[in-house]
């Protein structure tokens, strides 16, 4: 509400990322059905290993023999209690609805970083729009979900109704690329501009990709790369989505095949939405600049909150008190920044008038 009032949102443009930041759960106590196949292989492969030893100790029978019987029967029972505790835990991994457990915040999740170099961090997935005139943090939420792929409406839609604006542009990054999230953005009068991934096979094997065929909507056909036109011949369901699929029966012909495909036909899948997508693409490539400028806003802003945080990251327990946590962290973040822009005695005039 002071920002409003300040007219610090004039621009109405935000960066939208998600970052990972670890709970107090420590790897050792989180649990999933990959890392309980390991630690089991791990402990059959420890008692063969000591039953092993048992059998040369009663072969050749050294003097400590006793001792050492002993020593690898407890080595044994110890490690056979453990499979045990593993076939319980697994149990409540096969019970839980996404596969994990874990044990000392029961709402902390296995996710997989940017800087991941094989083993997951244990934490939450911290969404947030920042604008990218102050670098303020103007919605955030914290979620233990690892993907950002269906976060893109929801925070676009929290940063305009706290900036109390009409229309918002929204920049985000290539994991943010859903058709429903782009649909829904568009269908609200917000301006996303997000990156497309590099998913196609055909371009990865040297093969003509799909923005290699130019979409004709007049005459709802597409163009190939040899002047072909690829028609429309049905309409499937793939994943929820209704998709129109095109194609040509001249490709077998065709002296540029080898380079399109490599079955008998080269076939062009189309959403029923795609024209949004199309925007988004016309949009990002007017701004070719749209990335450098979330990179420069954000990644700033959840270094600071890191760094402040300290190594542990968040202190408390559960998504509720986590997220109490995250917001007086986005507090004292947006306090300063405010400091930073208006001077100390601008913002507590600032603040004493919305306050009375």
């Amino acid at each position: 509400m002071l920002c409003r009032d300040l007219k610090l949102f004039s621009q109405a443009i935000v960066a939208i990322d998600g970052s990972k930041f670890k709970a107090v759960n420590n790897r050792e106590r989180n649990y999933t059905e990959g890392k309980l196949d390991r630690r089991q292989r791990e402990i059959e492969a420890n008692i063969q290993r000591y039953l092993e030893a048992l059998d040369t100790a009663d072969r050749t029978l050294p003097e400590d023999w006793l001792v050492k019987g002993v020593r690898l029967n407890a080595k044994i029972d110890e490690l056979r209690q453990k499979l045990k505790d593993l076939r319980s835990m697994r149990k409540q991994v096969r019970a839980a609805p996404d596969g994990q457990v874990s044990l000392t915040d029961p709402d902390a999740r296995a996710m997989t970083t940017h800087s991941n170099t094989g083993t997951a961090m244990v934490g939450y997935n911290v969404q947030a729009a920042v604008d990218v005139k102050h670098h303020l943090v103007v919605a955030h939420e914290v979620t233990n979900t690892g993907s950002d792929r269906a976060q893109l409406s929801k925070m676009a839609h929290a940063a305009r109704a706290a900036m109390g604006k009409k229309r918002l542009k929204a920049i985000a990054d290539r994991g943010y690329y859903a058709g429903a999230e782009l649909k829904a953005c568009e269908d609200d009068g917000i301006a996303a501009y997000v990156s497309k991934p590099m998913t196609s096979s055909s371009k990865a094997e040297g093969r003509f990709g799909k923005d290699d065929f130019v979409y004709v909507a007049r005459h709802d056909v597409y163009q190939c790369p040899a002047g072909q036109t690829l028609r429309r011949h049905h309409t499937s369901i793939e994943r929820g989505q209704r998709i129109q699929v095109y194609w040509t029966a001249v490709c077998p012909q065709c002296p540029l095949k080898a380079q399109c495909t490599t079955g008998s036909e080269r076939r062009v899948r189309r959403w029923e939405h795609e024209a949004v997508l199309e925007k988004v693409q016309k949009r990002l490539d007017r701004q070719p600049d749209a990335m450098l400028v979330r990179k420069k806003t954000i990644e700033h802003v959840f270094g600071t909150l890191k760094h402040w945080m300290g190594w542990t990251h968040f202190l408390t327990r559960g998504i509720e008190h986590v997220s109490t946590e995250m917001s007086l962290s986005v507090l004292a973040y947006n306090l300063k920044r405010v400091i930073a822009i208006l001077g100390i005695a601008r913002t507590m005039k600032a603040m004493k008038l919305v306050g009375g």
